[in-house]
């Protein structure tokens, strides 16, 4: 069986990515603030000196400027992995010059760093966490540096201040690995919810999430979208003379086929029993008529064979295209499960458009 394109689930798990990193900006956005009032209370409850006040009232009054661009001017950027870097990157700055006014490497503010690290570990992984650690050592170094002069190079001096810092590494290092081995279990656990366990392709819980964006989408920017409703011709003749696992093994045989004839942005799921779905976005009626005739050919020409044995397969196809033949996206499943009953009433092994409009000659239009 072609296994090439099983991994079509993967195409579902997108969303979920969206929704993670979104998830994952609120929470930056909650600890930027957090940072800043923790910062504010220092200010006005100061346990220690304060170099230069007005520099720090400065620095703060920037820093909570950039945080509310970022939130509003900003959430038209779409959240990305970088975004989420820049972020941090510039939470590592704003503790930097928190800490050089409150008293450098003797401040009790560089604690903050690790609300920094902790961020990164959890939202962007173990490579960027070692790098920003990197960064933040050489900012305490310099801070070091300003307060000790060349006697930071003094074997005592070094090892005091490296001592002080390794809380800070060793946080970083637990984190990174943590949160590395709780978003791999969810990952895991994402993709096992969203696909089917018989063929390894989308199940229609992870369909539906996408059909929905794409419906929207659709509806809102005007492009085509289209729906093949996929039956398995003659199932049950299988199962009653040859048995429920070749039937099953002929289930696994034609998904496959299935995924290997769509493209990489179609999204084939199982619909349940012996029904299938493919979701075409930014398909009208006449490419979706070709992909439609390319997956009935595929399977029509390639048997399952067990032990010697073939078991040939045929498919009857329904189709709908927004806006082509459907004037509604949200109508798209219903139409082409129209279609479908007409191709299986019609002679099943072919495929018929939900419209009289005939786009390639194997399909059949609609009476």
């Amino acid at each position: 069986m072609p296994t090439e394109n099983l991994n079509k689930p993967l195409h579902c798990s997108t969303i979920c990515k969206d929704n993670e990193l979104k998830s994952f900006s609120r929470s930056m956005a909650e600890l930027q603030w957090l940072m800043l009032i923790i910062v504010m209370v220092y200010f006005f409850i100061p346990t220690g000196s304060i170099d230069a006040p007005d520099t720090l009232i400065g620095i703060m009054s920037a820093y909570a400027v950039f945080v509310l661009l970022l939130r509003y001017v900003g959430a038209r950027i779409e959240d990305t992995p970088w975004k989420l870097a820049v972020e941090t990157w510039a939470m590592i700055g704003f503790i930097t010059l928190a800490v050089w006014q409150t008293g450098g490497i003797e401040s009790p503010l560089q604690n903050l760093y690790l609300i920094a690290v902790i961020a990164c570990a959890i939202t962007l992984g173990k490579i960027m966490t070692i790098l920003e650690v990197a960064l933040i050592a050489c900012c305490y170094l310099l801070m070091g540096y300003q307060h000790y002069s060349t006697d930071i190079f003094a074997a005592q001096t070094f090892t005091f201040i490296m001592a002080r810092f390794s809380p800070l590494l060793l946080v970083a290092y637990v984190t990174s690995i943590l949160a590395s081995d709780i978003l791999n279990a969810k990952k895991r656990i994402t993709e096992l919810s969203q696909t089917d366990d018989l063929t390894g392709i989308s199940n229609m819980r992870a369909f539906n999430e996408i059909l929905e964006k794409e419906i929207a989408g659709a509806a809102r920017y005007s492009y085509p979208l289209s729906i093949l409703m996929i039956d398995l011709d003659r199932l049950k003749a299988v199962n009653d003379q040859f048995g429920h696992t070749t039937g099953s093994a002929l289930i696994r045989h034609v998904a496959g086929l299935m995924s290997e004839g769509v493209r990489e942005a179609d999204i084939v799921a199982r619909y349940g029993g012996d029904e299938f779905v493919v979701l075409m976005p930014h398909t009208d009626a006449g490419g979706s008529a070709l992909v439609a005739e390319r997956i009935r050919e595929l399977i029509e020409t390639t048997p399952l064979v067990i032990d010697g044995q073939e078991f040939p397969a045929s498919i009857s196809i329904g189709i709908a295209s927004y806006p082509d033949n459907v004037d509604r996206a949200e109508l798209l499943m219903e139409n082409a499960d129209s279609a479908l009953y007409r191709s299986k009433m019609s002679g099943r092994n072919r495929a018929t458009a939900c419209c009289g409009r005939p786009k390639v000659a194997p399909i059949q239009a609609c009476a």
